[in-house]
């Protein structure tokens, strides 16, 4: 049976019929919303398709309806009301926090048109666009006026390439939309050493693009290289939280690390740096007892074995209890001899 254009009915509802292997489309008609790029490019994506493979015939829809599936986002071409919430549970596969639900509600049509055509005047692809979106939502509320300058210079002044641009903005979208992280960017690329190992810090720490140079950055590393600590900037990839503590704090880890016993020259004075910027002092001192109790050694000997493996500091009570008890019971190891 061929293909019937849509009717309007009295009703304000859309309705046609297209072949048997494909499906009804029910449409409400609300004039006073405009459609986006987004919405538009949902339909051409999932409609199109299934309308080609339903029939034999070269195009199962009438040439005016296909145009205005497969050319025209703008205002008046198809008059589709547009849930931005509905387009991204169902073609991004995302769920919004309540939270978020409220303050994706006051996104307009125009302005997510505007900043999907900006990221695609980058460089980026449907399907990286939709990750992007998909990454943080709330980009597409971002003022175009402020993003703009920022996706030129990443391209322009840092020299990423638009997959490297999609890849950036997949960890780094809410510090872009916060201000300009062009001058961060280039600067932990020169100390890291690599675009690839900023990424990997970046998404270990969101912050790392958003924290002051001057007020902490700057400042954190030279006082690692006032203590001598090697392998800085590997110490801040797998810890990248060290660099945007304020520097009182993080001197307050190196000489924490210090009164375990380990120097900072060793190449374990790192892990262990690591490893103590992720506990508060008191749980330090709690683990250090324990081991002296579990293991019934001195607190030197507690502090040796901390030396030789900083990450039990790490390890919960109950699962370090377990495999000292499986070494000295089950292996018949000496308690000394355990770590």
């Amino acid at each position: 049976m061929g293909a019937r254009l849509p009717s309007e009915r009295s009703d304000g509802k859309i309705f046609g019929r297209v072949p048997s292997a494909a499906f009804s489309l029910t449409l409400t008609y609300r004039p006073r919303r405009r459609p986006s790029a987004v919405a538009m490019l949902c339909l051409q994506n999932c409609l199109l398709p299934q309308l080609h493979a339903a029939s034999p015939l070269p195009s199962p829809i009438s040439p005016h309806v296909y145009r205005l599936l497969s050319t025209s986002t703008s205002a008046s071409a198809f008059p589709v009301p547009f849930s931005f919430e509905d387009y991204l549970i169902a073609s991004c596969g995302l769920a919004l926090a309540q939270e978020e639900i409220s303050r994706t509600c006051s996104i307009s049509a125009s302005n997510s048109d505007a900043i999907i055509a900006l990221l695609s005047d980058a460089g980026l692809s449907c399907a990286d666009v939709t990750a992007v979106v998909s990454a943080d939502p709330l980009l597409l509320r971002a003022k175009v006026d402020n993003i703009a300058p920022h996706l030129l210079a990443l391209r322009n002044r840092v020299g990423l390439s638009a997959p490297q641009i999609a890849r950036f903005l997949l960890v780094a979208s809410r510090p872009l939309r916060k201000g300009d992280v062009v001058a961060r960017l280039e600067f932990f690329i020169s100390f890291y050493g690599s675009f690839e190992q900023v990424l990997v810090a970046a998404s270990r720490n969101q912050s790392l693009l958003k924290a002051s140079l001057e007020r902490l950055i700057e400042p954190n590393i030279a006082l690692l290289r006032q203590w001598g600590v090697p392998d800085i900037a590997q110490l801040c990839s797998n810890s990248p939280w060290v660099l945007t503590f304020n520097p009182e704090r993080v001197k307050e880890f190196l000489l924490r690390a210090k009164e375990i016993g380990v120097p900072p020259t060793s190449r374990m004075f790192k892990h262990t740096v690591s490893v103590v910027s992720g506990m508060f002092k008191e749980k330090q001192a709690s683990k250090l007892e324990f081991i002296k109790r579990t293991l019934g050694c001195s607190e030197s000997e507690a502090s040796i074995a901390v030396c030789k493996m900083p990450g039990i500091l790490g390890i919960s009570d109950e699962i370090l209890l377990h495999k000292i008890e499986f070494l000295v019971n089950e292996a018949a190891m000496a308690e000394f001899f355990v770590f």
